[in-house]
């Protein structure tokens, strides 16, 4: 194996964790309650949004590869305002975000445990289980068994969604003939847009999250990814998200579009409904291992969200403190503790209104988005940055362009709710 191609593999590795925080609630939720209940007319939105999204997400890789520091390293350089700005807010998104992936995980998990034993357990049990089991994977593993874990989940889940893709699609639409798509611009409608776009592919604050597991990944293999490997590895992530974002629309949209079926807000209903509609595509025989696969993917999310939330707070705490060298871990341990206790909570309260928590959860996503990007913009623009490193002409457009789009959704979202 030469040298260049060694080097590439050795990069690889915070662009599929990437791909593993985002393909859950987003896709596995959102996308596919998308096509089930506007069919394939969303199509454009989760095209665009994840066309807008790109240079924010980039920006994490471009700037860690650039200089060795994470984004909030750079945060710091444009000023401490930034990085409170970055931990008020990521305190909050965290805690609530966090919740909202242990709801669908738990309820994923009560329904693979309903059909493999039969035996029902209560909500508030398995999210304690998942969250415990989270804990110890973190603590006990870190990121190298983190980054090995999410790699091989990402691949199959990859695999059989395509598969159910392709074989809904020879099926043919379900819709009853007739049948009309509800509107979409109206107030259901444009709350719906939202939620969609907030965790569509993942909320922008994922990109501060891509900087630090970099900054590990280069831990962990002794070798310093070039700019051109660091975004090969982030284009492998984000490319697998965004397709795979318009399979699970697809899923949906052909499965259940004009049916009459809608998913249930509980979660374990609508776990059990998100398996049905992979069974209904590969046939029965393939239940356990779709439910196995589906649930294994919102614990990999989960455990994305839990360790990148807690490390990013770490990291601003010793930028706003002057202690970026410190390698104490006792703020990672403390502040995992503080997010798993919280969604614990939260989930108790929301179980039987999963969908509701996941709307709160991405809208507030959405409404954060122009900050965190505007953030990222004015960073690779700066000094910080070296010339040669900054963003193309091209890439500077699409990010004014999704700077105005996330601001001005943001404001018609808080006008429609106050009028």
């Amino acid at each position: 194996m030469n040298e260049k191609l060694t080097n590439s593999l050795k990069s690889i590795g915070p662009g599929i964790l990437f791909a593993g925080a985002a393909i859950g609630g987003s896709h596995l939720i959102q996308s596919t309650r998308a096509g089930a209940s506007y069919g394939f007319e969303l199509l454009y939105i989760v095209i665009l949004i994840n066309l807008l999204k790109y240079p924010f997400f980039e920006y994490g890789h471009r700037y860690a590869a650039a200089t060795g520091e994470t984004l909030i390293d750079g945060y710091k350089k444009l000023g401490r305002w930034a990085v409170w700005t970055f931990f008020i807010m990521s305190v909050f998104l965290g805690i609530v975000n966090t919740a909202a992936v242990t709801i669908v995980t738990a309820g994923l998990f009560g329904h693979f445990l309903k059909f493999s034993t039969g035996i029902m357990h209560s909500a508030e049990f398995l999210a304690g289980v998942l969250l415990t089991l989270t804990v110890v994977i973190l603590f006990v593993g870190k990121y190298s068994l983190l980054d090995k874990i999410v790699k091989v989940l990402i691949t199959i889940l990859s695999i059989f969604t395509v598969v159910a893709f392709f074989m809904a699609f020879a099926k043919g639409s379900n819709a009853a003939p007739g049948f009309t798509s509800p509107e979409v611009y109206n107030d259901v409608g444009i709350a719906f847009l939202i939620a969609l776009m907030g965790w569509m592919p993942a909320p922008i604050e994922l990109s501060v999250w891509s900087s630090i597991w970099s900054k590990e990944r280069r831990k962990q293999t002794k070798h310093t990814a070039t700019l051109k490997e660091s975004l090969l590895d982030f284009h492998i992530g984000y490319i697998t998200t965004a397709t795979l974002a318009v399979f699970f629309l697809g899923l949906g949209a052909f499965v259940m579009y004009g049916t009459g079926l809608e998913f249930s807000s509980s979660g374990v209903a609508f776990s059990a409904q998100l398996v049905e509609l992979y069974k209904s595509t590969l046939g029965n025989f393939m239940e356990p291992i779709i439910a196995s696969i589906a649930l294994i993917t919102m614990i990999s999310t989960t455990l994305t969200v839990v360790d990148a939330y807690p490390r990013s707070l770490e990291e601003s705490v010793k930028a706003i403190s002057n202690k970026e060298n410190s390698s104490s871990s006792t703020l990672y341990v403390v502040f995992v503790m503080i997010m798993v206790v919280s969604a614990f909570l939260i989930v108790s309260l929301m179980m039987k209104r999963m969908t509701t928590l996941i709307d709160i959860a991405t809208i507030l996503s959405f409404l954060a988005a122009p900050v965190f990007a505007a953030m990222n913009f004015k960073l690779v623009m700066s000094k910080n940055l070296p010339e040669s490193a900054r963003p193309s002409k091209w890439m500077r457009v699409l990010s004014r362009i999704g700077l105005v789009f996330f601001t001005g959704f943001g404001i018609i979202y808080i006008f429609t709710r106050i009028f």
